[in-house]
């Protein structure tokens, strides 16, 4: 077979046609107004954010720095801007059941006048009450009644008198009570002189006093009906000076709000509720009375502590809205999702009252959008659960965790759950999104859409004339200074290396906006106009080199020769691997030596990662395929006889993944074969157990892996790599690869089955099977062939020994 050609340097990397772009710096870009790249997960948003029934809430899955959470802002902005806004929610005193606060809704900005209105009439009940109480025409009335009840007293009083005089006993009042004395000309008949009487005398004065006695008692028993009528009609008059004192005020309120029954209603109960105590009004300031917050125990009355009571507690004000609100929460803990119930201290105790309930984010978004992060939401405790139930029963229900939870038996407030009508966007990773999925049966049921955003989009000359919208806008936004047409297709370029894929570009919009403003910076240091393509050059190359410190450790260890690489000469059963590893933001790719050897045995090829447990099963399963693919080559129709063990030489933590077996493979039967291989190549691809080499990941940077060690140490113009050809349409390689390839430096294969392989690290001709099942004398295959029947023979020798041994 013909030896395949080194890829052209053209196959290498796929530039940016800076003329394509349509502009010479981004000053003449218009600014975006659309997702780039994300069609599929913004007709989801759009979906979403539309569907008014219930369960549409939104998950916007995908990956960090694609832009998810600015764009979900920006159009959920214009969706709340197109739509009415959002109702005023306040609460205010139950006077039935203080405890149970009532929450009333009103039209946007209606809610703050309803306060203020509120505050002045009991403004102007504190006066006007007061005032009333204290005009002549109340005193009049009052004390008309109170001398009505004194006569009465007193009449009641005399008749017992007269009754006393007429017997000739005086009626005595003592301090405690009231004693009955026989007189005798003007004067007190004493104990002594009383026992001197007639004994007739003494029985008709006891038979007087006794009959006064029960009088007397008549009369003390009246007394205290007396009181309550005189009580119950200081209280009407009260009322009635009242009922006239705040009439007006409250009939003008009742006015304004008469188009909303459920404020109507309250501004009702207010007023029998002042009339009802009006003893507050009349104390304020001077006097002890019912306390200022429900519970809190005797205390001063005062002005403030009894509009309190009356006052209305604006929950949520939408006055100054345009449109729906848009809230995102940045921090969703319990108590900022659903509301609190906040405490003072009075007195040495916690007292609360309605004046204390507090807003969450589920009543600051209701009647528009709620923007939440996932992962927060679910480490926060408790939080998670709370949002479920708002979203089943459509209601807010403010309650601490004690009450929620039973932990604590003190009565507190119970404030009347808020209706909820709003759209939740929770926004994650997908890992996050997937386990929800499975593991939470409601969730599926609360969260009906899901808008996937992709980590990359296609690189059409559409999507990156796009980009260079995007990254115009944003220098102008960050106020950076404007990218030329080169800076810009660098960056477009970068983003195609990120996507690992020279017709995809990289979604990751925080990276690209990140490199324009390191760039920027650059520029600017160095007093240019505008951001240059070696701006850009530069930022890249230091982003790489703040990162690179483990890369460069590895890569000294190589060079020192303490980690042993070999990059010309030629060795049996030993081959360059290639390996990536990812260290924070930076991906590198190194070499890894790979080591075979063989014996006669059962057929066993050993994968000693494996053994040693430090093979993850995907490493483990190419390895098995590696004798799959001896048997059907080279045995098939007997039964193997080799022991063989493959290793990543000097590694000592997990090896996992296919992308290694090929290479694997190239190595095992360079050892059973005995024929050596070249060190100056690097070899990657998986492979399948009919020989095909199969894509594998991180292809750039395995090469540039390579390359590095083979420049450190002087390119000789033989070195390179071998790569599957699925693989080519991944190529976005470093300049520097590029152009060594372009000087004859450096090589770069494409292989799609081990035979094309196997010519290039051998030399040899690997040879086709023929008709008879045989392969070519002399070519590869064939000495593998021949070496494993060679290895069968010695095991039935040694067979045959055992059994004569017997």
């Amino acid at each position: 077979m013909a030896l395949p050609a080194p890829l052209p340097p053209t196959a290498l990397f796929t530039a940016c046609d800076p003329a394509g772009l349509g502009f010479e710096t981004t000053e003449t870009v218009e600014e975006i107004r659309q997702m780039v790249g994300q069609d599929r997960a913004v007709d989801a948003i759009r979906l979403g954010a539309t569907m008014p029934m219930e369960g549409y809430n939104l998950f916007v899955l995908g990956p960090s720095g694609s832009g998810r959470h600015s764009f979900v802002r920006q159009f959920l902005a214009q969706q709340a801007a197109e739509r009415p806004a959002a109702p005023d929610w306040c609460y205010v005193n139950n006077f039935e059941e203080s405890h149970k606060p009532r929450a009333l809704r009103l039209p946007a900005g209606r809610g703050v006048k309803l306060r203020d209105d509120v505050r002045k009439l009991i403004d102007e009940v504190l006066t006007t009450i007061p005032a009333a109480f204290e005009g002549d025409d109340y005193r009049t009335r009052r004390q008309t009644l109170e001398r009505g009840f004194q006569e009465e007293q007193s009449q009641a009083f005399e008749a017992v008198q007269h009754y006393a005089e007429e017997r000739g006993i005086r009626v005595i009042q003592t301090p405690t009570g009231f004693a009955f004395a026989p007189v005798r000309d003007g004067e007190v008949v004493g104990p002594e002189e009383f026992q001197r009487l007639p004994e007739e005398t003494r029985k008709r004065i006891e038979a007087d006093v006794e009959e006064l006695g029960k009088q007397l008692q008549k009369a003390m028993e009246g007394t205290p009906r007396r009181v309550r009528k005189l009580r119950e009609r200081l209280r009407e008059l009260d009322r009635e000076v009242a009922v006239f004192a705040v009439g007006s005020l409250v009939d003008d309120l009742l006015a304004r709000y008469q188009d909303l029954p459920e404020v109507a209603a309250y501004v009702e109960a207010m007023r029998a509720d002042i009339i009802e105590h009006v003893e507050l009004f009349r104390a304020t300031g001077d006097q002890r009375g019912a306390p200022a917050i429900p519970g809190g125990g005797e205390q001063q009355v005062t002005a403030d502590g009894v509009a309190r009571r009356y006052t209305v507690n604006l929950l949520v004000s939408n006055a100054d809205a345009e449109g729906a609100p848009v809230v995102v929460e940045d921090h969703p803990a319990y108590n900022h999702l659903v509301g609190k119930i906040e405490h003072l201290a009075q007195f040495g105790t916690l007292v609360t009252d309605f004046h204390l309930i507090k807003p969450g984010a589920l009543h600051r978004a209701n009647h528009g959008y709620l923007v939440l992060d996932a992962h927060k939401v679910l480490t926060e405790p408790f939080a998670w659960t709370a949002l479920k139930e708002a979203l089943k029963s459509r209601c807010a229900r403010i309650e601490s965790l004690g009450q929620a939870y039973s932990l604590v038996s003190t009565v507190s407030l119970e404030p009347e759950a808020v209706p909820l009508d709003l759209k939740v966007v929770l926004i994650g990773e997908r890992i996050v999104y997937y386990l929800l999925e499975n593991l939470d049966p409601e969730f599926p049921e609360l969260f009906k859409i899901a808008a996937d955003f992709d980590d990359r989009m296609p690189r059409t000359p559409e999507n990156e004339r796009l980009m260079a919208q995007l990254l115009g806008t944003i220098a102008r936004r960050d106020g950076l200074l404007p990218l030329d047409a080169r800076a810009v297709a660098r960056v477009i370029e970068e983003s195609a290396r990120d996507a690992g894929d020279s017709q995809r570009i990289s979604a990751s919009v925080r990276r690209a906006a990140d490199v324009v403003r390191e760039a920027h910076a650059i520029a600017a240091a160095a007093g240019a106009e505008r951001v240059r393509a070696e701006d850009v050059d530069g930022a890249i190359a230091a982003r790489t080199r703040r990162h690179a410190r483990i890369r460069d450790r590895m890569q000294e260890a190589v060079l020192r020769g303490t980690i042993l690489i070999d990059t010309d000469g030629e060795r049996v059963g030993q081959i360059n691997g290639l390996a990536v590893s990812q260290v924070g933001q930076l991906a590198f790719g190194h070499p890894s030596r790979i080591s075979a050897r063989v014996t006669v045995g059962s057929g066993k090829v050993v994968d000693i990662e494996r053994e040693v447990e430090l093979g993850g099963p995907l490493h483990s399963k190419g390895v098995l395929i590696l004798a799959g693919f001896l048997a059907s080559h080279y045995a098939p129709d007997e039964p193997l006889s080799l022991a063989a063990t493959l290793v990543f030489e000097q590694s000592y933590g997990g090896v996992d993944g296919d992308s290694a077996s090929s290479t694997e493979l190239y190595a095992l039967l360079s050892a059973i074969a005995g024929i050596p291989i070249r060190q100056r190549f690097a070899v990657t691809g998986s492979v399948n157990q009919f020989g095909d080499v199969q894509a594998i990941g991180g292809v750039n940077e395995k090469i540039e892996g390579f390359f590095d060690i083979c420049r450190a140490r002087g390119l000789t113009g033989e070195q390179g790599v071998l790569i599957p050809r699925s693989n080519v349409e991944h190529l976005m390689l470093r300049r520097d690869v590029v152009e060594a390839v372009e000087r004859g430096e450096f090589a770069v294969y494409a292989v799609g089955h081990v035979d094309e392989g196997i010519a290039i690290l051998t030399g040899l001709e690997p040879g086709a099977r023929g008709d008879d099942g045989e392969y070519p004398e002399g070519s590869f295959h064939r000495r593998v062939r021949d070496r494993l029947r060679e290895l069968a023979q010695r095991r039935r020798e040694f067979a045959q020994k055992g059994e004569d041994r017997q």
